[in-house]
């Protein structure tokens, strides 16, 4: 009661300090200020995404009691309310687990201490260049007593982070790659090894911060007002708006002339719906009239997975990391390959023989008591998470397109299940879909804005939010597979 009393107060506080900052044109108090010489930054973006409308986002101080006590329990946790959080509660059932599991992560008991815990944070961002995530947990590591020249580049950190490095490399990118000699490597190094429990503690957050990243450039998630990018103090340049105008949103008439440029045709993205619904009505009728032999349902997943192969958008351009980026990572230049180029053949990873459920949960559950059954539950959460709508349609069961997407993901992973027909995705995912899908979960660092808007035309944003829930627990369980997999191999 005290943390929230605590949120409520310092969001009383907030609100007393907008209004204390009005403009001259609005009757307010910037005439004192301006005497007094203070510059007040203003936000530079609109919002908490940049693919988002704002007016479509819930604004705080208009949700529910069940979304106020998630924000409190976000700022109470935190010490901020960030705008991660403002865009996840579309989806409240998944952001209590995320918020509870990320808690834990980041604060409570564990193998790890508090600072190496924010900067393996850093890592893992780094390796995608999200500085967003890279910003807000530096200034953590720094809260929580982190050595300020760690941050001058890996190189500066001890020698047992910097071990961590390659493995972070191999699981941001190709955690295909992935064997025992990796762990062993990190638990032999002297007096710079790690424990079992310290590494499981460490590629849980690795993973995490990885998959973050990937819903950060997925859903365009904006700097908050007081980090690098998210301010400024230059005048606004738009015509016959006040300073409040564009601080607090009021902009639609800008925003509307944007849209309608760059507005489909309602009727085509319609039948878009439509389309698809179709498919699944027709799969759905395959599936009760047949049902296609082990070897077709093999044979179809190595189709998919050579397909996967060739889907990559037309602006897949590389993008340079900047310094202050790329200091904390090695290896610049290394990054996502698909498995099979250049005559490589890694063998299909194969559920059946190493699952999350009858393996991994344990594994992290016996070394790191209670994450195992967090990290469970959100994947549960965001697998099964519906509300029986597709746009426009109520009452749709949607898990045949929820199962698609998942194991496309880990199809691009070489992962799969023996029991799922690889030829449904093809049948559901249409091509620019699979194009953000990939770009999501691989090179998260390339989304564009015009990638989010081009798949699911007609769809809600809050669906689109939800099909990014989906893309970073897969792509999260991807990762723990390959990397759990390698260290009950070294453990037997």
């Amino acid at each position: 009661m005290r943390l929230a009393a605590a949120a409520n107060e310092a969001y009383t506080a907030s609100l007393a300090v907008s209004e204390l900052l009005g403009c001259k044109q609005c009757g307010g108090g910037r005439g004192q200020d301006e005497e007094l010489g203070i510059r007040i930054p203003r936000p530079l973006g609109h919002g908490p995404s940049r693919f988002i409308p704002e007016k479509e986002i819930l604004q705080v101080g208009s949700e529910d009691a069940q979304m106020h006590a998630l924000f409190a329990d976000s700022f109470a946790a935190l010490g901020r309310l960030d705008n991660i959080t403002l865009v996840m509660v579309f989806h409240p059932q998944y952001l209590e687990s995320f918020l509870k599991t990320q808690h834990y992560l980041l604060q409570m008991d564990g193998p790890l201490p508090l600072h190496y815990r924010h900067y393996i944070g850093i890592m893992a961002a780094a390796r995608h260049q999200c500085s967003y995530l890279v910003n807000l947990h530096v200034n953590d590591f720094l809260h929580v007593g982190g050595d300020s020249k760690w941050l001058n580049g890996l190189e500066n950190a001890p020698q047992k982070l910097q071990n961590l490095g390659e493995l972070n490399k191999l699981l941001a990118h190709r955690p295909w790659l992935i064997t025992k000699e990796h762990i062993e490597q990190l638990l032999k190094a002297e007096e710079h090894s790690w424990s079992l429990a310290e590494l499981v503690h460490a590629v849980v957050l690795l993973t995490h911060y990885h998959s973050l990243a990937s819903f950060t450039f997925g859903c365009g998630i904006s700097p908050e007002i007081h980090c690098d990018g998210g301010h400024t103090f230059r005048p606004p340049s738009v015509n016959n708006y006040c300073i409040c105008d564009i601080t607090n949103g009021n902009h639609s008439v800008e925003e509307n002339q944007v849209n309608s440029a760059g507005n489909v045709s309602i009727s085509d993205s319609f039948f878009e719906v439509e389309a698809l619904m179709e498919k699944m009505r027709q799969l759905q009728e395959c599936r009760d009239e047949e049902e296609a032999s082990q070897e077709e349902m093999a044979s179809r997943f190595e189709i998919e997975k050579r397909e996967s192969m060739f889907v990559f958008s037309s602006d897949d351009d590389e993008v340079t990391p900047a310094r202050e980026i790329s200091r904390h990572f090695e290896d610049t230049s290394y990054g996502y390959k698909d498995f099979s180029r250049h005559g490589m053949h890694v063998p299909t990873f194969r559920v059946q023989d190493y699952c999350w459920e009858d393996h991994g949960y344990s594994l992290v559950n016996r070394l790191y008591p209670d994450v195992g059954q967090l990290i469970d539950e959100k994947f549960h959460i965001a697998y099964n998470l519906t509300y029986n709508t597709m746009a426009m349609h109520k009452d749709v069961d949607t898990s045949m397109l929820r199962r698609a997407i998942w194991n496309y993901i880990h199809c691009m992973f070489g992962i799969r299940y023996d029991d799922y027909d690889y030829g449904e995705i093809n049948q559901l995912l249409d091509r620019s879909f699979k194009v953000y899908i990939k770009t999501i979960v691989c090179t998260p660092e390339k989304v564009t804005k015009r990638m989010y808007d081009s798949f699911w035309r007609q769809f809600k944003h809050s669906e689109k939010v939800h099909v990014n829930l989906l893309l970073i627990e897969a792509r999260m369980q991807a990762e723990l597979l390959y990397a759990l997999r390698a260290i009950t191999r070294y453990m037997t």
